[in-house]
């Protein structure tokens, strides 16, 4: 049987991908999105082509969080999302301490906030999933 925890983590998956969604949507439809809410240390530097790019990368990204939502015991799948948050949290790490092109405003603040809560709730997960995956055994024997 799943884990109480890992369906809490698999509906936090499948909200942050959806928010991932919207803010995809947002980086198409206009990019001073991007310059007015991140990348407000250099926003001269947004155009229309680097937010589709982030566009694009952000759908990716929600796309593999969504699946592993759905199939939150392929090992795999898990870590690739894992590494998806890990990216993210770099990413904005870095454009605020070392490029400057964002501050700590709550634009930046908010996306790494969801990837540090989200590493943090993936590696309690990966305990649960081993001892999911021993009682699985443990009923087939």
């Amino acid at each position: 049987m799943m884990s109480r925890f890992l369906n809490v983590l698999r509906s936090w998956l499948v909200m942050v991908s959806i928010i991932a969604m919207g803010n995809t949507l947002q980086s198409f439809r206009d990019h001073s999105f991007l310059s007015e809410k991140l990348y407000t240390g250099t926003p001269s530097l947004v155009n229309g082509l680097q937010a589709r790019t982030f566009g694009i990368w952000t759908l990716l990204s929600s796309v593999i969080r969504c699946s592993c939502a759905i199939d939150i015991r392929n090992k795999t799948l898990y870590h690739i999302t894992l590494l998806t948050f890990l990216i993210a949290l770099g990413h904005f790490l870095s454009e605020v301490f070392v490029y400057g092109s964002a501050a700590p405003t709550i634009g930046v603040l908010a996306p790494l906030m969801v990837a540090s809560f989200s590493i943090l709730g993936m590696l309690i997960g990966l305990q649960y999933l081993d001892v999911d995956a021993v009682s699985r055994n443990k009923k087939k024997n």
